[in-house]
């Protein structure tokens, strides 16, 4: 389903997305709303055995996947997991050198409490990347694409056995705020040097910014 909504092309977003966290050695980087650990798993070698990763995610049940994914290709050592919520993470502050969330800030109720809780754990200079489907730019483009997403959940209820979770996702989808609006909420939480990159014509975005 990830290769059909992507037009497949997930992987070369995320890889963009990871290229965007400037990661290197010793970093101390939060994969937040992490799930299966898809990001982690190429941040882990980036930053080494003198860096870290933490695998944050509200969902217990996905942890345990993303950890036992991690565990089954050979990825230990610098990688802990935590159940966290976004809108209250338990970490000090100006801890991380990085805070990624891929494919999980539209699922967050308050989003605007979240952004403030990732600015708040992250070092001065820290930056935060999130990648997650967007809203398409072309009038032409977004109509294709709407009434392409109308048929996700059957799909995903023939692929996966479960329409539920893919209707959800239309409508998640639907409600997230758009590129410049989510740009302005990083903005007025205190985030600078914001910008954002649409992929697939705004499909997906990946928003980035720094901590002041």
């Amino acid at each position: 389903m990830n290769d059909l909504m992507s037009l497949g092309s997930h992987r070369l977003i995320k890889r963009f997305t990871i290229e965007l966290t400037r990661a290197r050695q010793g970093d101390k980087i939060m994969d937040l709303a992490g799930g299966t650990g898809d990001l982690t798993e190429k941040l882990s070698p980036l930053v080494g055995s003198t860096g870290q990763i933490v695998l944050c995610d509200i969902n217990e049940s996905m942890l345990n996947v993303g950890r036992q994914r991690l565990h089954d290709k050979g990825i230990v050592g610098n990688v802990d997991y935590v159940i966290g919520d976004a809108e209250s993470l338990p970490f000090p502050e100006d801890h991380f050198d990085a805070v990624t969330m891929a494919f999980g800030l539209r699922n967050v109720t308050d989003k605007d409490k979240a952004l403030n809780s990732i600015r708040k754990v992250l070092k001065p200079g820290g930056r935060l990347v999130v990648l997650e489907f967007s809203h398409p730019v072309n009038p032409g483009i977004k109509t294709a694409y709407d009434a392409f997403s109308k048929l996700w959940p059957k799909v995903g209820e023939f692929i996966t056995g479960d329409e539920e979770s893919y209707q959800y996702l239309v409508e998640s989808i639907r409600m997230h705020p758009r590129q410049q609006e989510l740009a302005d909420m990083m903005t007025d939480a205190g985030f600078r040097a914001v910008d954002y990159h649409n992929l697939l014509n705004g499909v997906v975005a990946i928003h980035q910014g720094s901590k002041a």
